[in-house]
């Protein structure tokens, strides 16, 4: 049985889901937690434009601090505002991607239960930290590094400043390793990752897509 069965499709366009898994410790606090509310204002602005993407994408927002929070369940984007985050607590980083997994595979199931196509979907993680001591590491980098092999979604890591570059090249599947943000430059990031999907949700099935190179968002290429 679908968590999302009940709900009624706006329309039977292919969906994208993009799921994020947003850092929301304390150590956030401040001009992260401000420039990461203005980059995904902006991202929703984009898609809002984006007449096909805004027919197709749902976002789904899964937040960690202390607490795991799904502030934003699978939506499209006339379907809700986007949230202004708030920082504080510490990193429970795994047990979020691990929320994130499941609502990604019952988002799926309710595609196919309600005949609605879909694109492959992406998960994005963004932390600054690392995760708390008793977070399984190990395990959810073996459960990434599975799924995405098994074609289940598409997974990109970015790494704000203070953020630990091993713990998070061990966390990323080895097809895509960490991305470390320059700066605070999550607009930038958040449209690169807006022309991302356009591209996607303007593809056809099984054509192969090539996305934008990372741009001047990103402290080092890959």
């Amino acid at each position: 049985m679908s968590y999302f069965q009940g709900e009624t499709p706006y329309n039977y366009e292919q969906k994208c889901l993009c799921i994020l898994v947003l850092d929301a410790s304390g150590s956030m606090d401040g001009e992260p937690i401000r420039e990461l509310n203005r980059g995904l204002q902006e991202f929703y602005a984009a898609v809002e434009e984006d007449l096909i993407a805004a027919n197709r994408l749902e976002v789904c927002i899964v937040t960690f601090g202390s607490d795991i929070k799904t502030i934003q369940e699978p939506s499209l984007i006339s379907g809700f505002d986007m949230p202004n985050l708030s920082a504080n607590g510490s990193t429970r980083l795994v047990d979020a991607v691990r929320k994130a997994m499941i609502r990604t595979e019952e988002r799926k199931q309710w595609y196919k239960e309600t005949g609605q196509p879909y694109y492959r979907p992406i998960m994005v993680l963004i932390t600054d930290g690392e995760p708390d001591k008793d977070q399984d590491v190990t395990g959810i980098s073996k459960e990434i590094s599975e799924a995405v092999d098994a074609k289940k979604f598409t997974f990109f890591g970015l790494g704000v400043k203070g953020y630990n570059h091993e713990v998070m090249k061990q966390i990323c599947p080895p097809s895509a390793q960490p991305l470390p943000l320059s700066g605070y430059k999550f607009s930038e990031f958040f449209k690169w990752l807006s022309n991302s999907i356009g591209i996607i949700t303007k593809s056809k099935e099984g054509e192969s897509v090539e996305l934008p190179p990372v741009s001047d968002w990103a402290q080092m290429k890959f």
